[in-house]
């Protein structure tokens, strides 16, 4: 029994003296205070007296450098560390581990770059009496490793189904990075919706919401990267957010089998238009495209697609009132040279046209991120990405299975079909 107390005695700090104490002490009960001095044979126990300053028997090694780990080691022969408590300028705590000698201690989570601690630790001398150091520090930036973030498009008024990009200033591969990455860029919008990043490659995420943003709605996108600790030494910078909102929902569907293209607004149908888009060989794409730009005037010549200058299809036209659909050259635009087979046939090279009338209504209807969908024809599928926003081509769950959060996000990236972009020129008829 002597012995229990007397090894409990030790653990709380207690002086380590002869038995004779601790027993002592267990057969005295009051008063407590008196018990213990008279126990003690006269002069003050360890836990009675304030904490020494223990800072002088502490080394904390290269703490402002953030790719090392935090290491605490005493320099007091008799010194040992009992408790260490470090925190950032938030509050948030840095968990490491004590060495089994207690001489010392390391952080076992990286330090953020330029970032402010305080560390506090408790430390007991070999006679037990407790010791309290003190130490903040600032970590120094990663220069040369920084991992930057640019969101797009512009600040401004968007369609329903314009996607937030991300745009990284270095490859992000490991799937543990990725999802650090992901993890710390927030959008938020009003009213709320669910929505998910897409890693479009290495360096490109694209953020959709499950259905269309609500009309009139509120988007805000921004970064918590700062500090953050990556593979290779990485570091997390600030990112620019980035504010956005939409209008009216406007969606266009060309039925390409029946020549006509109907209008809506809000769900409200404004207008059928007759069109033409692409003949064989020049066939538009099907799917859904987002308006990537308004262009009031475009010269379109047929070598910017690949048409040999004097051929039989060739072509250098002006062309206004064109709504840019695709980076390869589809648009919506006016074709007064084609107003005959508009509603009846289809005899462009790709593009969808309209009379120069309707083409000035329609452009002057829409803005970037409205949706124009093609259906009924017998084209190629859009391309979900490289070839403007075809975002929406993908189900939810294919969109999700694109996110480095999503369980199924390491299957999707072997199926992932090429995104290199295409040419941005090529305006077509």
């Amino acid at each position: 029994m002597s012995h229990e107390i007397h090894r409990k005695g030790l653990r709380n700090g207690l002086r380590r003296g002869p038995l004779r104490i601790a027993a002592c002490c267990a057969l005295v009960l009051a008063p407590l205070v008196a018990g213990l001095a008279a126990c003690g044979g006269g002069g003050p126990q360890p836990l009675a007296t304030a904490p020494y300053d223990a800072t002088e028997q502490l080394s904390f090694g290269t703490a402002d450098d953030p790719d090392e780990p935090l290491k605490i080691t005493t320099t007091g022969d008799g010194d040992r560390i009992t408790d260490v408590v470090a925190t950032d300028s938030a509050g948030r705590p840095v968990p490491g581990e004590l060495t089994a000698d207690g001489h010392g201690w390391r952080s076992t989570t990286p330090l953020a770059a330029e970032a402010r601690y305080t560390v506090r630790v408790s430390t007991e001398d070999d006679s037990g009496a407790p010791g309290r150091g003190v130490h903040t520090f600032r970590t120094g930036s990663a220069e040369g490793k920084r991992l930057t973030v640019s969101f797009g498009p512009e600040p401004g008024t968007y369609g329903v189904g314009q996607p937030v990009t991300g745009e990284l200033s270095k490859p992000i591969t490991s799937a543990r990075d990725r999802a650090l990455v992901e993890s710390s860029l927030d959008v938020r919008s009003r009213p709320a919706v669910e929505g998910s990043w897409h890693w479009v490659d290495d360096r490109t995420l694209h953020y959709r919401p499950r259905e269309y943003w609500p009309a009139d709605a509120s988007i805000t996108v921004s970064s918590n990267l700062a500090g953050l600790a990556l593979g290779d030494g990485l570091r997390g910078a600030d990112g620019k957010p980035l504010e956005l909102t939409t209008g009216d929902r406007i969606e266009a569907v060309a039925d390409i089998g029946s020549h006509h293209m109907t209008v809506y607004r809000n769900g409200e149908e404004l207008r059928t238009l007759p069109i033409t888009t692409g003949k064989e060989g020049f066939a538009t794409r099907n799917g859904k495209k987002v308006i990537l730009a308004r262009e009031s005037y475009v010269r379109m010549t047929g070598t910017s697609i690949g048409i040999p200058a004097g051929s039989a299809e060739s072509y250098d036209l002006p062309v206004y009132w064109a709504a840019r659909l695709t980076w390869s050259g589809e648009y919506v635009h006016g074709a007064p040279w084609s107003v005959g087979s508009q509603g009846s046939a289809n005899v462009s090279h790709g593009c969808t046209g309209m009379s120069t009338e309707n083409a000035r209504w329609f452009y002057e209807l829409v803005k970037p991120g409205d949706i124009v969908e093609h259906v009924n024809g017998f084209g190629d599928e859009m391309a979900p990405f490289g070839n403007g926003f075809g975002d929406w081509n993908l189900s939810w769950d294919e969109w999700r299975a694109g996110s480095a959060l999503s369980a199924s996000s390491a299957a999707a990236d072997s199926d992932r079909e090429d995104t290199t972009p295409v040419g941005r020129l090529r305006p077509r008829i």
